[in-house]
């Protein structure tokens, strides 16, 4: 049996510090290659960053990826709108809340998942 080790890439203790939490989501999240690069590298930002909801789908906004020092002409965009990955029931239920006044959806971490050896 193996054991799944969480890395906790970047924080967003701002987030923590600004806002009551009333509850966390666990998504996934649409990358390029290179942003993947950098991401392990601990070259990303989400201090400012914020998710929208348009068409029944999540994106976070305002991230920033830097660009991988060792990518080619294919290199992405170091603040582009990012897609997360969630069930249509789970992004109706944030829909209902974020219209309440008051209420808005906050990145708070970035984790990747390894299996141990």
């Amino acid at each position: 049996m193996t054991a799944d080790i969480v890395k906790v890439i970047v924080s967003n203790r701002k987030a923590r510090f600004e806002y009551a939490i009333l509850q966390t989501i666990e998504a996934g999240i649409v990358l390029t290659g290179t942003e993947v690069k950098s991401l392990r590298a601990g070259k990303v930002n989400i201090s400012d960053s914020y998710c929208e909801i348009h068409s029944m789908e999540v994106w976070m906004l305002n991230s920033h990826i830097t660009e991988y020092t060792q990518g080619n002409i294919n290199n992405h965009d170091p603040l582009r709108r990012r897609k997360l990955l969630m069930n249509l029931s789970e992004i109706r239920k944030l829909q209902s809340k974020v219209q309440e006044k008051g209420l808005t959806l906050v990145p708070l971490s970035q984790c990747t998942i390894s299996a141990k050896p």
